[in-house]
């Protein structure tokens, strides 16, 4: 048969009708085969399609009765009828279970079980015999065509996501009802039609090039973004979509399937977290660059280099005059509460290329540096006034688009004005901006007072650093600390008292209280420089009156650029001279210093001129101790005396300055009789323990911080007429089981026993981990006092917070460390002891010199050094 002509184009027509299908067509799904029954009953036609749903090729089949090869045992009897009824020319329809041969050539393959949907119509041959032609459905894939339909029913049907099926023209073929709710009309209007009736020209270019490309490519396209308007409506919206390539049957691409999704929420979403995200980074930002200098000018160009461009356009900052000049009261006066003051424009910065930044609260420009003021009816200056932000209208014409007047507000107080502006295409200020400029305004306020108050107190905080002071509570071997330090009002000048507490070898303390004269840095300078001073001269290990000496040398000396030697040749050249000018200053101090021994609980004092010490015995009365005052530090001339006191134990003593017991209202003796009756009656609140060191038992004692306390809230301290320096200690002799004392002959064999009396005394101590090292420096320091000693030897060994190890000699030669060579046998003992302990030393005594070293106690935090290690490391 030869193809008609084909019809008219757009009708369908002639021209489809002899067309060849395509592979893909609906019977590859459905898979349609056929064969027939001979006359016979056996199968005389097998399809290749039959071949493909019964596994059987067609040289297997043909011949075969049908019912034996593929019927189960159980049904040939009814499938035999059948066959008979239909070669009797019945037609029959219905379901037939059938079974395939086995699929191994040697028939031991397991058959395969389905069941056909079979339509069989009787036929006739050349011969008039009967025959019949079955035409054979696969029920299996028929019922997975149904599921399969039932599926792309839902999808189109039911699916919440717009759904497009493109043709092969890209073209659409079907659309869901999702997608008309959106674009209007009924499903059938839509076929037919492309993307640019969808989209702007500009996003319908960019899908239809996609699904070009997933056509030719079959690479799916995932999330893309598409931004347009939905019929009768102006909002933009978005949708996220997915394109994929469709296949038939047998694989060939029949089409374009589209998904979509409006996600013009989660956009609105993803701006919103935006602009947090943007607001938060802006804020850490400021939190990281701004205030990192204490200078006003540096702190406002911070904060503009961290909102230019981040976060607008242009901005400057302005603060007020009386400010920057550092007039304290200029922040409480009228103008400033009216915002009429004076402003000084400290900064400014511009995104825009040679455009500065455009005042829009002023009459003219402000350039940088200029002091300005504010229109009192401006927004700029209304600003100022009620201290919230105000946004400025642009003027026509202009660059600027919107501006926000901040102002700048630390501790309730307003200290200037931030102005924000953004340039015409970029967004206009919002709510969130509104809060955001507030806050980075804020923090860049704070910032600003706290360099107002630096530099108001930048004088002060230079002299009175806090090193100048010991810390709180130091601690001390074998007393109980506690400290006052009260400073002056504001209306006064700085003082000059001070206080120390210098720990020295052998669980010794030094107390130091002193006092410069006069009022004012240069006071508290001199006070500084006093007080290293003594603790330089407290390493050195002299005694009391040395130290007041060597003091009352350099105090001599702090007035004058030359130092002491030039102060005594000016005294002495020009003893009188009044009328002449003399560039050199007079520093007075006065101090008292003492040093307590733990061991024997006896203080020796010295005296400057300062105010004697009071000691208050348990269950008696304060009493002043009579120390011989001397000569105030830089007079000069006179020596000074030293009081040895044996402090009983849980004795207090105290040491002050003036302050503490001499105003204008109370004289000194009164002063000092009010201090005496508030020591002797102690707080009874708050009952505490002492510290406990080792082989010490817990005694209850009256809490030495409350008597400072008491003290202090006793006597009229609140005067701020001069500085107050109160240092107490309550005594605590180290126990007689804490020492250890030995005294050695000079003969080799005390090395030997100075080994054994250590460690015997360590194991009592339950200090064995300390046991090797203590032995192996003991005998390095024995061997020298009788290498290079006199007279006899004494061992001493004390417990406290630390071991501490002194061998004491009659000799006055101070050991010399020194790095021997590598051929030396010699000369490493010094340095064996420096490598192994804590710190070492020696100092003068009476009857000759003490060599000590200190080891840490083995509390676990601190690792001690390995005496193997430290020995190899001097080779």
């Amino acid at each position: 048969m030869t193809p008609g002509p084909a019809g008219p184009a757009g009708h369908g027509g002639q021209a489809d009708i002899w067309q060849t299908s395509p592979p893909g067509s609906i019977y590859d799904y459905i898979k349609v085969a056929s064969f027939s029954i001979g006359p016979d009953g056996l199968i005389d036609q097998w399809s290749l399609r039959a071949a493909q749903i019964f596994g059987v090729a067609a040289e297997d089949a043909v011949g075969k009765d049908p019912i034996e090869a593929f019927v189960p045992a159980e049904l040939r009897a009814r499938g035999r009828r059948k066959i008979a009824e239909i070669l009797d020319g019945r037609e029959w329809t219905g379901v037939v279970p059938f079974r395939t041969v086995p699929d191994r050539p040697d028939g031991r393959g397991e058959p395969q079980t389905g069941t056909a949907e079979v339509y069989v119509m009787p036929s006739t041959t050349e011969s008039g015999e009967r025959a019949a032609l079955c035409i054979v459905v696969d029920v299996q894939t028929l019922r997975q065509i149904e599921t399969d339909l039932a599926a792309s029913q839902a999808i189109f049907g039911q699916s919440p996501f717009g759904f497009l099926l493109f043709d092969t023209e890209l073209k659409v073929q079907r659309a869901n009802r999702t997608f008309t709710a959106v674009f209007g009309g009924q499903v059938e209007e839509h076929r037919g039609r492309t993307v640019h009736d969808y989209l702007p020209r500009h996003e319908a270019d960019r899908v239809q090039g996609a699904l070009r490309r997933v056509l030719e490519t079959g690479e799916a396209v995932t999330d893309m973004q598409l931004v347009g308007t939905a019929p009768d409506s102006s909002e933009r919206r978005h949708w996220s979509i997915n394109l994929y390539r469709v296949h038939s049957g047998s694989g060939r691409p029949i089409g374009i399937a589209g998904l979509s999704n409006d996600v013009t929420r989660r956009h609105a979403a993803a701006r919103e977290a935006a602009h947090a995200r943007r607001n938060l980074a802006l804020l850490n930002e400021a939190g990281a660059r701004i205030g990192n200098s204490l200078d006003l000018e540096t702190t406002s160009r911070e904060l503009l280099d961290v909102v230019v461009p981040g976060f607008c356009d242009l901005a400057s900052v302005d603060l007020y005059q009386g400010l920057l000049a550092g007039d304290e009261t200029a922040l409480m006066r009228h103008s400033l509460a009216d915002g009429s003051a004076e402003l000084r424009r400290v900064a400014t910065a511009s995104a825009v290329a040679d455009v500065p930044f455009l005042d829009l609260g002023g009459e003219e420009p402000v350039n940088v540096g200029a002091v300005h003021r504010f229109p009192f009816n401006s927004a700029c200056a209304d600003a100022l006034r009620t201290a919230r932000p105000q946004l400025l209208p642009a003027e026509s014409g202009g660059l600027v688009q919107s501006t926000l007047a901040v102002p700048m507000v630390a501790h309730d107080t307003v200290v200037g004005l931030v102005q924000f502006s953004r340039t015409k295409g970029s967004e206009p200020f919002s709510e969130r901006d509104r809060a955001l400029a507030v806050e980075l305004a804020a923090r860049a306020a704070v910032c600003i007072d706290n360099a107002r108050l630096y530099r108001r107190e930048h004088e002060r905080a230079l002299i009175l650093q806090r090193s100048l002071l010991p810390p709180d509570n130091p601690e001390a071997s074998g007393l109980d600390i506690a400290c006052r330090y009260l400073p002056g009002n504001a209306a006064t000048e700085v003082g000059g008292d001070w206080f120390d507490v210098i720990e020295l070898p052998g669980h010794r303390t030094a107390l130091v209280v002193g006092d410069v004269m006069g009022r004012g840095l240069r006071a508290a300078v001199a006070m500084g420089e006093l007080r290293t001073a003594v603790r330089t001269l407290a390493l050195l290990d002299l005694e009391p009156a040395e130290v007041l000496s060597a003091l009352d040398e350099i105090a001599r000396g702090l007035g004058t650029p030359g130092g002491v030697q030039q102060a005594t040749r000016a005294a002495r050249s020009a003893p009188t001279s009044f009328g002449g000018e003399d560039l050199s200053e007079v520093y007075l101090a006065t101090c008292v210093y003492a040093v307590y021994d733990a061991v024997t609980r006896r203080c020796t004092f010295a005296n400057a001129g300062h105010l004697p010490p009071v000691l208050v015995e348990p269950g008696e009365g304060a009493l002043m101790l009579d120390v011989p005052p001397g000569m105030p530090l830089g007079v000069g001339g006179e020596p000074f005396e030293e009081v040895e006191v044996e402090l009983p134990e849980g004795g207090l003593l105290a040491l002050y300055t003036d302050g503490l017991v001499e105003s204008r209202d109370h004289p000194l003796d009164e002063g000092l009789s009010a201090f005496r009756s508030a020591l002797d009656d102690p707080p009874t609140r708050h009952p505490a323990t002492t510290p406990q060191r080792p082989g010490s038992a817990r005694t209850p004692v009256k809490s030495l911080e409350d008597v400072c306390d008491h003290v202090l809230t006793t006597l009229d301290t609140h005067h701020g007429e001069d500085d107050i320096a109160l240092l107490m200690a309550r005594v605590q002799g180290l126990p007689k089981e804490n020492v250890g004392d030995w005294t050695l002959p000079r003969e080799p064999k005390s090395v030997g026993r100075a080994r054994e009396f250590t460690r015997a005394q360590l194991t009592s101590w339950d200090l064995e981990p300390l046991v090797d090292t203590t032995e192996l420096l003991v005998s390095e320091l024995v061997t020298n006092a009788l290498r290079y000693g006199e007279g006899e030897i004494r061992l001493r060994l004390l417990l406290d917070r630390t071991l501490v190890c002194e061998v004491w000699d009659a000799g006055l030669v101070q050991p010399r460390r020194r790095r021997a060579r590598d051929t030396d046998e010699g000369g490493r003992g010094l340095q064996l002891v420096g490598l192994l302990s804590a710190s070492w030393g020696s100092r003068r005594t009476p009857r000759g010199k003490t060599v000590w070293f200190e080891l840490p106690l083995p509390d676990g935090e601190s690792g001690m050094v390995d005496p193997t290690e430290a020995l190899l490391s001097l080779f």
